[in-house]
């Protein structure tokens, strides 16, 4: 039996392995890793603490993201991620807002420009 990662605001449990599956509901994603550069405590009480997540992958001026540092356990108890954690970031759409990829949206761009 393995242990399940804490999650998210109750999101389910992430894999670092790509999704394979043939549930038709199955939304396109892609996970990536990252790692908690620091917490950044609430302004006030009410006010909860963020998570700054260094993105492995994005590009260096857009790679950290912050978001509300509460998760839930397997059990649904509240717990919260420490600086230094290797965690992973899962970005999912539903079908109808992607597109298939074609072989030339991942070359790098020519350096040769249309003749007039």
């Amino acid at each position: 039996m393995g242990v399940e990662s804490p999650r998210l605001g109750g999101a389910p449990p992430m894999s670092n392995k790509p999704r394979e599956t043939e549930d038709a509901d199955e939304k396109p994603s892609v996970t990536l890793l990252g790692k908690v550069e620091k917490i950044i405590p609430g302004v006030i009480p009410a006010v909860p603490d963020k998570a700054q997540i260094a993105v492995e992958g994005a590009e260096d001026l857009y790679k950290e993201i912050r978001v509300e540092n509460t998760l839930q356990d397997e059990n649904g108890k509240p717990v919260k991620l420490k600086a230094g954690a290797e965690v992973e970031v899962t970005i999912e759409a539903e079908k109808h807002a992607t597109e298939p990829k074609n072989s030339s949206d991942s070359e790098p761009p020519s350096d040769k420009h249309p003749k007039k």
